[in-house]
């Protein structure tokens, strides 16, 4: 039971990743690299802030504010520097590196005996394992709603066309750049929260935890998108890719149990994600083969 507990609440976590990618990735059509430096970054800075014992709301907060800063270098070096799409995250990894170890001084940081958002008063009472379900559920619905909210207003709605069809948009007279800027920031403020959670929860950061992080967030999406198929909503969608996280940390558990290492997860994250990708080509390769005999 335990285990079940603890997936649910790894899957709530690891949640606003998924959604942050989804909205650069599916939304904004932008494969943005800069998630594998967001995420360690907003965990650095949370966990150096609660260290330094600043609350640890704030801190989260600060993590998440961060991440945006990354965003905005990556929409900034694409728009105005006019670099590559994926030059462009990947330069802003590599100097969020360097980066993650000024903020913390070290390679990683812990947050033993000190105080989480996991830890709060309200928490102390509660079953082991409940009070990241609880906190990753408040955050996760809010997120949800906030950006389902923010995709049915005026600017969502630019900001979905700009990633449907470039050219036509700037014809209309949107401010693309603007538009591919703004997108980078949210994920990427979704993603450094995301971190800052997940190192709360693990009780340290490191400046590599944020490798494979890409693949953890696209099988998320992945995952959602094979099973719950058919015509959605961007709300539904947004849903199915918190459920598709939850599904993913099941999976892990249950790879764990068959008696795999955890240095095997990120092969078997890398082989989820493939057979989550090719399953749909193979159901309409099968589908096709069918009616064509009958």
């Amino acid at each position: 039971m335990e285990i079940i507990i603890s997936a649910i609440g790894q899957g709530m976590l690891w949640a606003p990743l998924g959604i942050g990618l989804f909205l650069t990735f599916r939304i904004l059509n932008f494969p943005d690299m800069t998630v594998e430096g967001t995420f360690p970054l907003g965990a650095a800075v949370a966990v150096t802030m609660i260290g330094n014992g600043i609350s640890p709301f704030i801190a989260t907060v600060a993590g998440a504010l961060t991440g945006a800063a990354a965003g905005l270098v990556t929409g900034l070096l694409y728009t105005k520097g006019k670099v590559p799409i994926l030059l462009a995250g990947i330069l802003t990894m590599t100097a969020i590196y360097s980066i993650n170890l000024r903020i913390m001084g070290q390679a990683n940081r812990s947050l033993l005996n000190l105080p989480t958002l996991f830890s709060a008063k309200l928490l102390t009472n509660l079953p082991n394992g409940f009070p990241v379900i609880l906190v990753g559920t408040v955050i996760i619905t809010v997120i949800v709603i906030l950006t389902a909210l923010f995709l049915k207003t005026e600017l969502g709605q630019v900001f979905i066309a700009t990633g449907d069809n470039v050219d036509m948009s700037r014809s209309l007279g949107i401010n693309t750049d603007n538009m591919t800027i703004l997108g980078l920031m949210v994920a990427n403020a979704l993603i450094g929260l995301g971190g800052a959670l997940v190192a709360q929860n693990n009780g340290f950061a490191d400046v590599n935890m944020g490798i494979g992080t890409i693949v953890v967030a696209l099988a998320s999406i992945i995952i959602g998108e094979v099973i719950f198929s058919g015509q959605m909503s961007l709300t539904d969608r947004l849903i199915t890719v918190v459920f598709g996280s939850i599904i993913y940390r099941f999976v892990l558990v249950v790879v764990l149990a068959i008696g795999f290492s955890a240095d095997d997860l990120k092969l078997v994250s890398a082989v989820i994600l493939g057979l989550a990708l090719m399953l749909p080509n193979f159901g309409k390769q099968l589908s096709m083969k069918y009616k064509e005999r009958h």
